[in-house]
């Protein structure tokens, strides 16, 4: 198929070339983002496009640029395949069914999947994450195509959909601090970036939170309120948000001479926020400050404490962190630490186009600051 096959009236690169004055090869080439044309031709052939309403047969230009336009958004885990089941099992959930994720069900994973993508889209940090992406990718042509990538088969899908040149490049979410999707596509010389740091040395680009410093200003916030019996429900130990998290929280406490904060682990869920807050009050129930280490947990917390009659923040003054939809639906609104998920995906974007127009870039980190979002809880 030509780029010109398409439905009759639309139009052609011949209506466009007729428009700018120039060759039909000339505007193929700068449609085709080859270099060396007039930057003044360039603009008359972009004028003549927007003028006629061309838009070129992607499948044909593929051929010509040998790129997909489209960028794999991986949510990825650290889960091992389970144990098979019948033959007669569906394909695995992959990229060739796009951002539908397929059954949710099928490739011998026994619910294995469904259950991982309904944990994904249960958290609000996963929306704000695609919307950043599509928002950057969207008005640039490209699109993005989710996966997920729970087991060693599905990471392998990933590594293969990428060497195939299904995608140009990886966004990687992970879920897990052991997750080896990052290192499997290093290894293979494929272009990704990361968000947030990886648990181990990776050459891999990433964009992530000065996590610390937003700690450092949840504590200095619920000192400055007079609480002086503070605690904090952390998240995963394993997780380096999470440590990072807890280890500013302790050390801006230390420095205000609060060497002792007592500690929950929590799962970055509401109901591990829950289990958590039931654990501290066990042991410190005169508790008038909290640190949550994100707004999931603190709406946990919340529950808890008024179904033990304290109210907040009068008896327990509650931070959360993130700034989430979760976060200004709580009740009452939440005092938290703002993490511009949204921005921190586009710039994971922008930074994996850059590295596919210049593949000798080296790789690089971008870290956002974090910002305190003042509301009724603290």
């Amino acid at each position: 198929m030509t780029e010109d096959s398409r439905a009759a009236g639309a139009p052609t690169l011949e209506d466009v070339a007729k428009a700018a004055g120039v060759s039909r090869a000339t505007v193929s080439r700068v449609i085709n983002g080859v270099r060396n044309v007039d930057p003044v031709i360039q603009a008359a052939v972009r004028d003549a496009v927007a003028v006629t309403g061309y838009t070129p047969n992607r499948a044909a230009r593929s051929l010509v640029t040998r790129k997909a336009d489209s960028i794999a958004l991986v949510v990825s885990g650290a889960g091992d395949d389970p144990p098979p089941v019948a033959a007669t099992a569906g394909p695995s959930v992959s990229a060739a069914q796009g951002s539908r994720g397929g059954d949710g069900e099928s490739a011998g994973f026994d619910g294995g999947v469904g259950s991982f993508m309904t944990e994904v889209f249960a958290d609000p940090f996963f929306g704000r994450v695609v919307t950043g992406v599509v928002n950057f990718l969207r008005p640039r042509g490209i699109h993005p195509v989710l996966m997920f990538a729970e087991t060693s088969r599905a990471r392998d899908e990933v590594v293969s959909y990428l060497r195939q040149g299904s995608a140009d490049g990886a966004l990687v979410v992970s879920t897990h601090a052991e997750d080896p999707l990052p290192a499997l596509i290093t290894d293979a010389g494929l272009p990704a970036v990361l968000y947030a740091r990886p648990a181990r040395p990776v050459r891999i680009s990433y964009v992530d939170l000065a996590h610390q410093d937003g700690a450092r200003l949840a504590a200095e916030h619920l000192l400055a309120r007079g609480c002086r019996r503070i605690a904090t429900i952390a998240g995963p130990f394993d997780v380096p948000a999470g440590q990072d998290r807890l280890a500013g929280f302790r050390d801006t406490m230390a420095r205000h001479g609060h060497p002792y904060i007592p500690v929950a682990e929590g799962e970055f869920t509401e109901e591990s926020g829950a289990s958590a807050m039931e654990r501290l009050l066990a042991e410190h129930p005169d508790l008038d400050g909290l640190f949550a280490a994100n707004d999931l947990m603190a709406v946990g917390a919340c529950q808890v404490l008024r179904e033990r009659g304290l109210r907040v923040p009068e008896d327990v003054a509650v931070i959360g962190f993130d700034d989430s939809r979760a976060a200004a639906s709580c009740r009452p609104p939440l005092t938290t630490v703002r993490q511009p998920v949204e921005d921190m995906a586009a710039e994971m974007a922008r930074l994996l186009l850059d590295r596919l127009s210049r593949p000798d870039r080296p790789v690089t980190s971008v870290i956002f600051e974090p910002t305190l979002v003042v509301r009724a809880s603290a």
